[in-house]
């Protein structure tokens, strides 16, 4: 599945992992983690060994696993694009960003808005360590990053990183890319985003993609229990639970569709079946 990754950052060449550094004392390198399985199967360089075999034992399982992985990244650069071009936000609260891409989202953003702000939220040490190089965007603009969990929206909403970079009058993208499938039914993922969202002024936008089994629900099922099979259990939605998100906001065109048909702009080079997709995507607004 995906917990929104791929790779940059200072590291010591592909495959050999980031060059361990004062915030990797907290890195459990021995145990697979979703943002670096992502990265391994995408083709990235800030991986390790247990994430190597997790990704491969994945795509044994599922071998479209890296098609819908890359599929998902797409959705967001088109989401992020339409959030600063079409709709005119300048402020962005992205939740669960794993670890940094290029373009990631504050490049996005900034190429379209020079001006634009952006506030990254992981709770992974290593990706704090990595998402040095994103403190610098444009001039014009803030980049900032937030060690956090999202399971404490009161945390990340009072955090003085946020405060400081983002102006509270003004609209803000919260953007939730791939990784609500890894709160279970207990963690209340649905009230949790609320939770982010209520806050926001009017002419803020949500924009999230959410695991289903809806089109493969034999192969993303095994590919679900080997992540469970390592520690980290799924909740799969069907279009109506993933609906149960943007209640109250008005959805953008063309609604909850699969993330590679959400304003598919021709960029990708893949030819891509509805059976390869295993997250729903869309972005709504608030008013």
């Amino acid at each position: 599945m995906d917990g929104d990754a791929t790779d940059s950052g200072e590291t010591t060449g592909a495959g050999s992992g980031p060059e361990p550094g004062p915030e990797h004392d907290a890195v459990d390198t021995g145990t697979a983690h979703s943002a670096r399985i992502d990265d391994y199967v995408i083709g990235g360089k800030d991986h390790f060994p247990a994430d190597r075999e997790a990704g491969d034992a994945m795509v044994r399982e599922w071998p479209a696993l890296p098609v819908h992985m890359r599929a998902n990244r797409d959705f967001m650069n088109r989401a992020v694009r339409h959030l600063a071009r079409e709709a005119g936000i300048r402020q962005f609260l992205d939740i669960g960003s794993g670890i940094p891409t290029s373009p990631d989202l504050h490049e996005i953003t900034q190429a379209a808005a020079p001006d634009a702000r952006v506030v990254y939220v992981d709770n992974d040490p290593l990706v704090l360590d990595l998402s040095r190089d994103l403190m610098s965007g444009t001039p014009e603009g803030r980049t900032a990053y937030l060690r956090a969990d999202m399971r404490d929206p009161a945390g990340i909403l009072a955090a003085p990183e946020l405060r400081t970079a983002l102006d509270p009058g003004l609209p803000v993208a919260l953007t939730v890319i791939a990784i609500v499938h890894f709160l279970l039914d207990e963690h209340d993922a649905v009230g949790i985003v609320r939770r982010l969202l209520d806050p926001l002024p009017p002419g803020s936008h949500l924009a999230m993609s959410i695991g289903t089994a809806d089109f493969a629900p034999e192969e993303v099922g095994r590919v679900a229990r080997a992540y469970a099979a390592r520690g980290m259990p799924m909740r799969l939605r069907t279009r109506a639970e993933a609906a149960e998100f943007f209640t109250g906001l008005d959805l953008v065109d063309p609604g909850i569709v699969q993330v590679h048909r959400w304003r598919p702009d021709g960029a990708g080079t893949e030819v891509v079946r509805d059976a390869d997709i295993a997250m729903y995507g869309a972005v709504a607004h608030k008013h």
